[in-house]
C-alpha cells in the first residue's frame, strides 16, 4: 500500500459538482490549469511534445462508496467499475485532457472535468495503440442508441 501525495492542484472553472457537464454525449471543453508544485517541475521536461495527457487525480470531496449506482441519465443501476462515479472504494479519477501549452510548472489544458483545487496525483502522456473501431463503450453506447432520434 502506498500513501499518495499531490504533485499539484487543478485550477478549474467548476466550483461545485453541479456545474460539471454530465450525461450522454457530454463534451468536456472547459479550459483549466494543472498547477504542478515546483518540486515536481523538472518532471515536466519534454511534456510539450504530447497533444493529450492522462491526469490521475483524487475525488477529495467524495466520501464513502456504492458498488451499484444509477447514472445521472439512466435509472438502471451499473457497477461502480463500469461508471465514472466519484463514489468509489479508492477515490481516484482519470481524465484525458488536451495540452494547449506549458508555462513553467503550469499546464494549460482543455477537457477539465474536475473541481477547482482538486489534487493531482500523476500525469502520463496519452498513448494508445487501440484503433477506434476496436473500442467498445458498453452500456453507454446502448443508452445513447436508445436516446437517438
Amino acid at each position: 500500500m502506498f500513501t499518495p501525495r499531490p504533485i499539484g492542484y487543478v485550477s478549474s472553472p467548476y466550483k461545485n459538482t453541479s456545474e460539471i457537464p454530465k450525461g450522454l454525449n457530454t463534451r468536456h471543453d472547459a479550459e483549466g490549469v494543472l498547477r504542478i508544485l515546483r518540486d515536481f517541475e523538472l518532471g515536466l521536461t519534454d511534456i510539450e511534445g504530447f497533444s493529450h495527457l492522462f491526469v490521475i487525480w483524487e475525488f477529495d470531496r467524495s466520501h464513502d462508496y456504492d458498488l451499484l449506482g444509477s447514472s445521472p441519465f439512466e435509472e438502471r443501476p451499473h457497477g461502480v467499475f463500469a461508471t465514472r462515479s466519484p463514489r468509489r472504494p479508492n477515490p481516484i479519477g482519470l481524465t484525458v485532457v488536451e495540452l494547449l501549452r506549458r508555462e513553467n510548472a503550469d499546464l494549460i489544458v482543455r477537457g477539465i472535468d474536475m473541481l477547482d483545487g482538486t489534487p493531482i496525483l500523476d500525469i502520463k502522456p496519452y498513448m494508445s495503440s487501440i484503433p477506434a473501431e476496436k473500442l467498445r463503450r458498453g452500456w453507454l453506447a446502448e443508452a445513447e442508441a436508445r436516446r437517438a432520434p
